[in-house]
Parts: structure tokens; sequence; C-alpha cells
């Protein structure tokens, strides 16, 4: 069963013309087969003109600059106990630190895009201490633990880019990165709190991720192991 694709209206299997609007009755399959015919049909796709990356990025720019200057405008006139605009002016920096590069720079190099995603968290746990009314947990562990963060993504980041890809040298350092974050962070803790650095909970993440790198070095060194997994797993 065929229906015209000007009118729409039933035709019958020998029909070579719609004997409603006459237009020819062709199989597309066979337009190859007839040159000297014209389809009734366009014969390309026509095509939606794409969006410039710098029309998006205007775009995010324009909501985040509006977001952050209107939130400033209400706490100014209204809500006047507590600078609350600051949380909401950091967040929109932070957004768009975050978010410009990937929209528009997309060549720049990614250690440049982790780097200014960091000073931009820094920046705005700055802003918080005019909120909070006080800058020393920022100075003794906001900055610290973000410098920490930031460098041990950014080593996270060269090694995944610069060493050979596979799965489970991925999970190996996924895994130590997170060891060693969570064992950063305690020390960290313990020396704002002025307590003597010792390692408790962390230990027990140490200890697990631990446990799951020596399993994934095994496995890496052991072909058989290495290849077993893979099929398992369908890499």
């Amino acid at each position: 069963m065929s229906y015209c694709v000007n009118c729409g209206v039933e035709l019958q299997a020998a029909a070579e013309r719609c004997p409603l609007c006459n237009t020819i009755v062709i199989n597309p399959n066979e337009l190859e087969k007839k040159k000297d015919v014209q389809a009734p049909f366009p014969s390309e796709k026509g095509q939606v003109e794409t969006v410039k990356r710098k029309d998006i990025g205007i775009l995010i720019t324009a909501i985040l600059a509006a977001t952050a200057v209107i939130c400033g405008i209400l706490n100014g006139l209204s809500f006047q106990g507590t600078l609350w605009s600051l949380a909401v002016g950091g967040v929109c920096v932070i957004l768009w630190v975050i978010l410009i590069p990937v929209v528009i720079f997309k060549r720049q190099p990614i250690y440049v895009s982790l780097f200014l995603d960091g000073v931009a968290v820094a920046a705005y746990l700055y802003m918080l201490t005019f909120l909070v009314g006080s800058d020393h947990w920022f100075w003794g562990l906001g900055l610290p633990i973000t410098i920490l963060v930031t460098a041990i993504i950014e080593l996270f980041t060269v090694c995944v880019r610069k060493l050979p890809y596979a799965f489970l040298v991925g999970c190996l350092e996924f895994f130590t990165a997170v060891g060693l974050l969570c064992m950063g962070i305690e020390i960290l803790i313990d020396r704002y709190l002025e307590h003597p650095v010792a390692l408790s909970w962390s230990a027990v993440v140490l200890t697990v991720c631990g446990i799951l790198d020596i399993a994934f070095i095994t496995m890496l060194s052991r072909r058989r192991l290495r290849h077993a997994l893979y099929k398992r797993l369908h890499l």
C-alpha cells in the first residue's frame, strides 16, 4: 500500500500518476534507473545553521553576570543582614571559568583550565570570608585544601594523558589519587586544628586503595589475568 507524496491519497499498486493531483508515482529505490524523471521530493536534506561558540559564550556570560548583579542589587536594597550575594556571585564566577573554556577556547590546554578552576574556587572561598566575617579558616584550611586538590587533579591528568591508556592503568591511577587526597586532607585538618598529625579515617581509605592498587598491579603484570578480565568486562 502506497500514498501520494503530494496529497496523501491512497494509490493503486500499478498507478503511475496520482488520480487526484496528477503527481508522478516514483519508487525511491528506482530513481537511479530513471535519470530523466525529476523526483517529486527534495533530493538533498536541509541543514540548520549551527550556532557559533562565541554566541553561546555571550549567552552564558550574560546569564551569569545578570544573576550576580541582580542578587547584588537585592542584597543592597533588601535582605541587608548578610552579604549573601557574595556566595551567589562566587558560584557564577566558578561556573563562568569552568564553562567558557569548554565552549569557546576548546584548544586551551587542559592543565591551564584546571589551574584556572582551582583559582576560581580559591577566589570563591575568599569571598565567603566576608560573609562569615573571618579569614582564618581560609588561610589555614580552605586555600591549602584547594591547592592540594588542584595539584592532585593536575597530576592525575598528566598520568592519564602521558601514560599508555588502559582500563586497569586508569583504575590504578584513580585509586592512588584518591588515597593521597584523603591522606593530605586529614593532615591539613589536623594541622589546622593544632592536633598531632595522626591518620585515622584516611588510613582506612589508604588501606582499601592500597589493596586495590596491588590487585591492579598484579593483573597488569600477568598477561593471562589481564586478558581474562578484559574478556569478561568486554573491554
